[in-house]
């Protein structure tokens, strides 16, 4: 009989000097036969804080199952989780961002630290589908990743509501557009039970791309929590590590630079979750693929959207589910040339897996690319002598592509938001958050509360917002994010002064204004860190810049002065509205 392989659990279990690590194994339940299985880590990041984590537990139980049946034994581990609709508009979503590499981080060192042989990740919130491909990236073991699913949308008078429309009808009702018991009954509607939040926000945006990268099974996530087959993809995924394990078939050999493309051609098809960007460089990072920030221009400029989801759209990922799910949205973009075809964690192809995929005979959610709902994707990346190492920019809902106004500068969102509220922002009106972005912040906090806001006062496309901070994937309107350099390291966003005039521009992938920055900048001062110690204060200054993904592994990456090379040379450089950038 052959001799089999060594295993990375060897060195913890084999041998007469690992005995006292048999010893507390067996402590734990396992026999002999358990213990000379390979040992498969099963890492959760469940929860009953919230509905996004909360069905986690559940699902582990199902893997483990699986990775008994295939021959391996089960490691259960549990990490954290920070919920960004609890934590939005709050200190506590300082946290959010933070929490991405405090679980890649935990999960790497209870994995390694046991040396254990593969992995299944289960996630469920918007930082942890980021974190999860990260570990796998970092780790490099045979290892799969499956999210919890969606919400079920609720109920609010015939209509099918989400999370976002409660953010909405808090501005709604800041504007005295609706009362107390209105509000209080979408409240109560909304979120009807287990799953992450139920648009193409981040939390489905990074579900499809774990999927298009080839880490998750195609279709597994698109899943809802609550549906009977979410078991039976669970236990298929401690089956399918045990597959890659035997196959030695690991996270490096799916994640190229082509996956990165579809990556980002998905979110552009599917109008997702800006945060994408943020996430999709850090994954790179992890994984060592050459992607910088300026990749993402060619996405969403030539992808149309095909995908009717909230929160520009009408429908849910429970409908996007029915309609064929993630593999529909690939089909349609594999038909039209806009796909590559590229390895993932089943042994086939992404192109075998969409072809095996059924489609749904009747459905209006995903279009032809023919037949698209907008013409391009839903964000640009812009720069300009506002963001010398770029931002992104979301279109407005109505497809404008510029915008020009005056400044309203505010050095937080609780300031920001309190002005929304008190009806000081109008028409025309270019609000400005600052000290938001990674370090400055610390942890690059969302605006949900203030795009809402702005939003449900009616001014979703009569002002513009722009910050060095970050949006939730509920967020729609005119918005910029993610300015580099952020205000907090000497950014020229941190110059600003209240009234001066900035130009937003879309088709010149500039972000502008004709002030005069280079005399203030003598006279600035960089704020005093808002904390001094514990987890943000180790954040802040470990952090890099949101252009190249916000992580706080160290990177040798080029890229940043790469592309700010690029976009200013004579080629490209611009007067835009009487500004020269």
């Amino acid at each position: 009989m052959a001799e089999r392989a060594p295993r990375r659990s060897d060195l913890i279990k084999a041998g007469p000097d690992r005995a006292p690590a048999r010893a507390m194994l067996r402590a734990t339940g396992l026999d002999d036969d358990a213990i000379a299985r390979p040992l498969v880590a099963v890492v959760h990041t469940w929860s009953n804080v919230s509905p996004c984590n909360l069905n986690l537990r559940e699902l582990a139980e199902q893997v483990a199952a699986g990775v008994r049946a295939a021959g391996g034994t089960p490691v259960e581990f549990n990490t954290i989780a920070v919920t960004d609709g609890i934590a939005m508009g709050t200190p506590g979503m300082r946290a959010s961002l933070i929490s991405r590499e405090v679980i890649a981080d935990s999960i790497e060192l209870a994995v390694d630290g046991h040396c254990l042989d593969a992995m299944v990740v289960l996630c469920g919130c918007d930082k942890t589908i980021p974190a999860a491909a990260m570990a796998l990236a970092r780790l490099d073991i045979p290892g799969v990743a499956l999210y919890g699913g969606t919400i079920a949308h609720g109920m609010h008078d015939g209509h099918p509501i989400t999370i976002q429309q409660v953010f909405e009808a808090v501005g709604a009702h800041g504007a005295g557009k609706i009362g107390d018991a209105e509000l209080a009954a979408v409240e109560r509607d909304a979120c009807p039970g287990a799953g992450a939040c139920g648009g193409q926000f981040t939390a489905n945006t990074m579900a499809m791309v774990l999927s298009t990268l080839g880490l998750s099974p195609l279709g597994f996530n698109d899943i809802p929590a609550t549906h009977p087959a979410k078991g039976h993809a669970a236990y298929r995924c401690g089956e399918l590590a045990m597959e890659c394990l035997n196959a030695d078939r690991r996270p490096s050999q799916l994640l190229s630079r082509t996956a990165f493309r579809n990556a980002a051609r998905m979110v552009a098809a599917t109008a997702g979750s800006t945060n994408a960007v943020l996430h999709l460089l850090a994954i790179a990072r992890e994984a060592g693929v050459e992607w910088s920030l300026e990749d993402f221009q060619p996405a969403s400029e030539h992808t149309p959207v095909i995908a009717d989801l909230l929160p520009g759209g009408r429908y849910t990922a429970v409908e996007l589910f029915g309609a064929g799910g993630s593999a529909r949205v690939a089909q349609e973009l594999i038909a039209a040339g806009m796909l590559e075809d590229t390895p993932t964690v089943t042994g086939k192809s992404l192109f075998e897996e969409a072809a095996a995929a059924p489609r749904a005979a009747a459905q209006d959610v995903v279009h032809p690319v023919g037949d698209p709902l907008k013409p391009r994707g839903g964000y640009s990346i812009l720069y300009g002598n506002l963001a010398p190492e770029g931002c992104i920019l979301k279109l407005a809902g109505k497809g404008a592509t510029h915008f020009e106004g005056r400044a309203r500068v505010f050095e937080s969102e609780e300031q920001a938001f309190a002005a929304v509220q008190a009806g000081r922002i109008g028409k025309g009106d270019v609000v400005v958050i600052r000290n938001e972005g990674p370090a400055g912040g610390p942890g690059m906090r969302e605006m949900l509360g203030v795009t809402a806001a702005l939003i449900g006062r009616g001014l979703g496309d009569e002002v513009a917002l722009i910050t060095d901070g970050r949006f939730s994937g509920a967020t729609h309107g005119f918005m910029v994010g993610h300015i580099a350099p952020e205000a907090a390291r000497g950014g020229p966003i941190a110059l600003l002064e209240e009234g001066d005039r900035i130009v937003i521009d879309a088709a010149g992938r500039q972000l502008a204004t004709d002030a005069d920055l280079d005399a203030r900048r003598g006279h600035w001062q960089p704020p005093a860190p808002k904390v001094t110690h514990g987890a943000l204060a180790k954040y802040a200054r470990l952090v890099g810049s949101a252009s190249d993904g916000a992580t706080t592994q160290p990177s040798a990456s080029t890229h940043t002065a790469v592309q700010t090379a690029n976009i200013t040379t004579p080629t490209t450089a611009k007067v835009i509205a009487g500004v020269t950038v």
